[in-house]
């Protein structure tokens, strides 16, 4: 919400060339309490104030000699494009109030004025300003915690493969039907197989095959969701050796506890079992 203080503290800029209306409506905003109260006589100086101090309210009288308040409010545009442009108008023609409005006024006053009407009309503009400065702030703040947050997310992946990649030769996961969605590690150099097949379809693949009696033991795990540490199975090459393979996963469940699927790592152990078996 918008507190009064806030108002009455917000930047006004009046621009009118009649020294006589400048100073009625200074001391009607002063008598307001208003407390940051610009004003000019000369039209052309308004694109150069507005750029230094971001107005939040501009006064414009329409007509003015030089530059009218419509060459004034295409000048003003540039500067903001895309943003709320917070013009009030003054105008004793009443045919120029739409056009005025369709130029890129928010609201606009009769001359002579009404000094309530005046006074509410700019009130309630404020108020909407304000609440756009502050939407624009906490949009603003808000990209810029998610832009921290995907760096840190991204960071902490980062972390977390060279982790892995230290403990193990790849990183992988699995979704409920056993379908591979990430694998990280040469795993695929390494083993020479597609993704579909990583963890040993149980058919022949360029010669080689899986050691069944394992291979069933490892479904069954998965079968039943537990988690599996250190499982070790493995596959009889084309040429003939025999290459181990170490894994441990554990399954994954979502805030309702519904089954996602499998994520784990795995090792290639095929020299330290050769060992035990040779010793």
């Amino acid at each position: 919400m918008i507190s009064t203080p806030d108002i009455l503290n917000a930047k006004i800029l009046i621009v009118d060339d009649q020294e006589a209306n400048v100073r009625l409506l200074e001391q009607m905003l002063s008598d307001a309490r208003y407390t940051c109260i610009a004003s000019t006589m000369n039209p052309r100086e308004v694109s150069g104030l507005y750029r230094q101090n971001r107005y939040d309210l501009v006064l414009l009288d329409l007509q003015m000699p030089g530059m009218d308040g419509f060459q004034v409010l295409e000048a003003l545009k540039q500067i903001e494009p895309k943003g709320y442009l917070p013009v009030l108008v003054i105008t004793a023609q009443p045919g120029h109030k739409l056009r005025a409005l369709q130029a890129g006024a928010k609201d606009f006053v009769s001359k002579p004025f009404d000094l309530v009407e005046v006074q509410t009309r700019i009130h309630n503009m404020l108020e909407v300003r304000l609440l756009y400065k502050q939407l624009e702030n906490y949009n603003k703040k808000l990209e810029q915690t998610v832009a921290e947050r995907t760096a840190e997310l991204r960071e902490s992946e980062a972390r977390f493969r060279r982790l892995t990649e230290l403990a193990s030769d790849w990183y992988w996961e699995q979704d409920e039907k056993g379908r591979f969605t990430k694998v990280y590690g040469p795993v695929l150099d390494m083993l020479g197989i597609g993704v579909d097949k990583l963890m040993g379809e149980h058919r022949e693949d360029s010669g080689t095959r899986w050691n069944e009696s394992e291979y069933a033991a490892f479904k069954a795990n998965i079968t039943a969701r537990r988690p599996f540490i250190d499982f070790v199975y493995s596959r009889t090459k084309a040429d003939g050796s025999k290459q181990y393979l170490m894994v441990s996963g554990e399954p994954m469940f979502d805030s309702s506890g519904r089954f996602t699927g499998y994520r784990g790592i795995g090792k290639d152990v095929t020299d330290s079992m050769r060992s035990k078996k040779n010793s």
